[in-house]
């Protein structure tokens, strides 16, 4: 840990980076999956669950936070670790993704977003900085700037206008947030799928000097194929000493990809929301609980794994909690899911380091079978 925020890069084999971001509240081991605790907290876990399985930090929500229970008083209670008891550093989203596709009504000009909460219908104004307000009485580690994000596909004026609007934000994102001792406000590269605009919003925000990038505005309905597209365009104009975040991504799959072409930090609500829905990922790929073949089957989800859920537990038991609705099966399922992930990073930043990724990879896609067809030998 360090007194101040910093980056260092640890081993590289091929475009992989293998580094860590030290912050007085810890560590992060990159590249980092960080578990997504919107509300205050990660679905369906307890923080201490999310701690044992490695995680060294988790994601928090301003649109989220801000209408519930509200900034102000989460400050109050002593700051969002305290309150969820979570004590590794913590990185907030600024909401801007959550306002364009959560709230109701809402008109968007320079100087902000005013919208209307998906919870009660009530109106509130996200500036950029009111979001650096926030996100600094939530005393979160890592501030995300205010950002426009446009759904894929989008005409080319779209994007471009929602791009340059997120390069001004962010300018005003840096002035609110000053300078911040232990602490770092990163940028966000927009610009749709058009790898143009991306490249003209990666140049402009690196003259800010931020203390991280982020890549947004992806995964948000395009096809695999041009994310990496726009990744490869991207990720080389990002500065070397600086941690570059995916936001909201992904599968597995597009998690070893996307780690492949320089990425260091990811964040994706898919392994809580699957796991509450009745889907496990596993090192043999994704097995559906709620498939009838499952309703007698004595067998764990992975008899190797370190995770009880995955390791103790039969899938007839898990078929039976999921189709009989007990918030147990969710619980579970989480557990495994949140599981796999972060053994799935310690993998790959084990493999960075002995200079083997590309085989790590290949070794890992080819377990990735069909889950519900006898993914491992009776």
């Amino acid at each position: 840990m360090t007194k101040d925020f910093a980056f260092k890069l640890i081993a590289r084999d091929g475009g992989t980076r293998r580094g860590e971001v030290s912050m007085p509240r810890g560590v992060v081991r990159t590249p980092a999956f960080m578990p997504v605790g919107t509300a205050g907290t990660v679905k369906a876990m307890y923080m201490e669950q999310v701690n044992e399985l490695g995680a060294d930090i988790i994601l928090g929500n301003t649109y989220h936070l801000m209408l519930r229970p509200g900034a102000e008083r989460v400050a109050r209670l002593g700051g969002l670790h305290t309150f969820a008891r979570w004590e590794k550093p913590i990185l907030t989203d600024s909401g801007g993704f959550q306002v364009m596709s959560l709230a109701g009504l809402r008109k968007i000009n320079e100087k902000g977003v005013t919208f209307q909460s998906h919870i009660d219908g009530s109106y509130h104004e996200m500036s950029p900085e009111r979001s650096i307000e926030i996100q600094g009485l939530l005393d979160s580690d890592i501030q995300m700037q205010l950002d426009q994000c446009v759904a894929l596909p989008a005409s080319h004026k779209e994007m471009e206008k929602a791009m340059e609007l997120s390069l001004r934000w962010a300018e005003r994102c840096k002035t609110a947030f000053g300078v911040q001792a232990g602490k770092a406000m990163f940028g966000i590269v927009q610009g749709g799928d058009n790898e143009k605009l991306r490249e003209r919003s990666a140049e402009a925000l690196k003259t800010l000097d931020l203390k991280g990038y982020a890549i947004g505005g992806l995964a948000v309905g395009e096809p695999q194929e041009v994310m990496m597209a726009m990744l490869d365009v991207t990720c080389p104009l990002l500065p070397e000493d600086k941690p570059r975040y995916l936001m909201g991504v992904g599968t597995p799959d597009d998690i070893l990809k996307s780690v492949a072409r320089g990425v260091d930090m990811f964040d994706c609500v898919m392994p809580t929301r699957a796991g509450r829905h009745g889907l496990a990922f596993t090192r043999f790929g994704k097995i559906n609980l709620r498939n009838a073949r499952h309703a007698e089957d004595p067998r764990p989800l992975d008899p190797e794994s370190p995770c009880p859920a995955a390791r103790d537990y039969s899938r007839a038991y898990l078929h039976h909690l999921v189709k009989a609705g007990e918030a147990l099966g969710g619980m579970l399922l989480t557990w495994n899911n949140l599981a796999y992930y972060q053994q799935l990073m310690e993998g790959i930043r084990a493999a960075i380091e002995e200079n083997r990724f590309t085989s790590f990879t290949e070794e890992t896609q080819a377990q990735w079978v069909a889950g519900d067809i006898a993914p491992y030998p009776a």
